[in-house]
């Protein structure tokens, strides 16, 4: 598939990937009859996990909670038992036991009736420490011929700051094919937002805040010198407003999230398209500043097209990943989106990062030949600040690894936002840099392509002024413009 088709291509994906993603309706964790699963000695659903704050306003509601069991199992009339468990993540070993250091079971066993007095064929549940309340167990029961069993409708006030897990549990083995319909609803003191996604909608106002000051002061001399503006200055133009338009709409899902306790599948998907968007013209950006795109030569010739390729499939896999880990997403867990859309977003930063410091090396040592030295300087502060956060984003990937091995409970949930934030401020930084390096200026066209008049002789120029001097450097020039497009063409040739 050629680049111009790859690029139709992504056009379209959200709208695609739109019909396989299920709509997260509301804050409410919804179970259209999902089915419960064996897991040891018990069958289990998994009904959410979110950090909350402890409040007066703070609560998980149970709604319309009904369990259904198969038609065999209606005919036999048999009664039958199902639980939910509500547990804060510190009091997580409170739920199941084992018998004889063997494996820990949820259900009580008749050898763990004996030892620890619980009631077989229940749930095992030790009182919390802090409160012998928690963790907290209702219950719903089938009997006779009923086809359905219906939790009463009840609201948990939340008293303590935590990671709070909600299970279904049927200790019944004889209720496989069970089924549950119904919602809980879980509220932060400040509305509906998840406790780890809160601080992310402050963020998203001061990152919106930051773009918003980057662009007046841009666009002022973007402006003021609009005759001389460079190609490379329209780019960083549209990574700007890209990037203000992703830390406003992010901020738009979030409050509407918290207000209204509804995430629409729309908007979600296209702020992560806007997202993914920026993040494709920021590396293919940075890769063309590398190359010495409209400094060191006019085009990119027979490499403009790789590098379209590379950035349309670099938006397919971004988009892919972040569609996977955002939208419908409510949970409070760290978003563990399947490792075949992991890797392909890792290996083509990866190769970006290697193409990006190897065109960056080429292009410094063509400057250094043709001594032109604020070329020169301006690429050489923008390699030293690229080596700079490349550093930080390795150091930055190893703490977000060990930060999740460590954290398997996502105990750690208040500053896990900071997770995501930093690739927001590392992106916008480098922004800057480019921006305060390449800012629209009267002198912009000096550090444009024009055919690399040594700046020394230019100097000389400006001196002497002398006609018979102008006639040598226009033959220079006329020299020198040659040999730099055979160069381009020998570099495009070997890249």
């Amino acid at each position: 598939m050629d680049s111009e088709k790859l690029l139709h291509l992504s056009l379209f994906l959200p709208l695609l990937l739109s019909f396989h993603f299920k709509i997260s309706e509301s804050s409410a964790h919804i179970y259209p009859s999902q089915p419960f699963h064996d897991v040891g000695n018990s069958l289990l659903l998994y009904g959410g996990s979110e950090g909350i704050f402890a409040s007066s306003r703070s609560f998980i509601r149970f709604e319309n909670i009904t369990l259904w069991r198969t038609n065999d199992l209606q005919r036999k009339g048999r009664n039958g038992l199902v639980q939910a468990v509500i547990f804060e993540a510190s009091d997580r070993n409170n739920i199941g036991g084992s018998a004889y250091g063997g494996q820990r079971s949820i259900c009580c066993t008749p050898d763990l009736a004996k030892l620890q007095g619980c009631k077989q064929g229940e749930i095992i549940r030790i009182p919390s420490a802090r409160d012998p309340n928690w963790p907290i167990l209702l219950r719903a029961r089938f009997k006779g011929k009923t086809l359905s069993a219906k939790m009463e409708d009840t609201e948990i006030q939340i008293t303590k700051t935590g990671m709070y897990n909600l299970l279904f549990i049927s200790c019944d083995s004889k209720l496989k094919g069970l089924k549950m319909t119904g919602k809980t609803v879980w509220k932060n003191p400040e509305g509906y937002l998840p406790g780890r996604m809160a601080p992310l909608m402050r963020f998203y106002v001061y990152m919106s805040f930051a773009y918003l000051l980057l662009s007046a002061l841009w666009f002022f001399q973007y402006l003021r010198f609009r005759k001389d503006i460079l190609q490379l200055q329209h780019c960083v133009t549209v990574v700007i407003v890209l990037g203000l338009l992703e830390m406003v709409f992010w901020y738009l899902d979030y409050a509407n999230f918290n207000n209204t306790g509804k995430r629409p599948l729309a908007l979600t998907t296209w702020v992560v398209t806007i997202g993914a968007f920026r993040k494709t013209v920021s590396r293919i950006l940075i890769l063309c500043v590398s190359m010495g795109f409209g400094v060191v030569k006019s085009t990119l010739g027979g490499l403009t097209s790789k590098v379209l390729l590379v950035g349309a499939t670099y938006f397919v896999a971004s988009e892919m990943l972040d569609i996977a880990e955002n939208v419908g997403i409510i949970d409070d867990v760290s978003g563990r989106a399947k490792l075949f859309l992991v890797l392909p977003d890792a290996f083509l930063d990866a190769f970006l990062i290697l193409w990006i410091f190897t065109s960056l090396s080429r292009t410094l040592e063509q400057l250094q030949m043709k001594r032109t030295s604020v070329k020169l300087d301006i690429y050489r502060k923008f390699s030293n600040a690229l080596a700079v956060l490349v550093v930080a984003s390795v150091a930055w990937i190893v703490y977000e690894v060990h930060f999740k091995a460590t954290d398997p409970f996502n105990e750690r949930w208040q500053t896990a936002w900071t997770i995501t934030a930093f690739w927001d401020v590392i992106a916008f930084v480098l922004l800057c840099i480019i921006c305060y390096l390449w800012t629209p200026s009267q002198n912009s066209q000096r550090y444009a392509y024009s055919g690399e008049v040594d700046e020394e002789n230019e100097e000389v120029q400006s001196l002497t002024g002398g006609k018979q001097d102008g006639d040598i450097s226009l033959v220079k020039l006329e020299k020198d413009s040659g040999s730099d497009t055979e160069e381009d063409i020998e570099e495009d040739k070997r890249e």
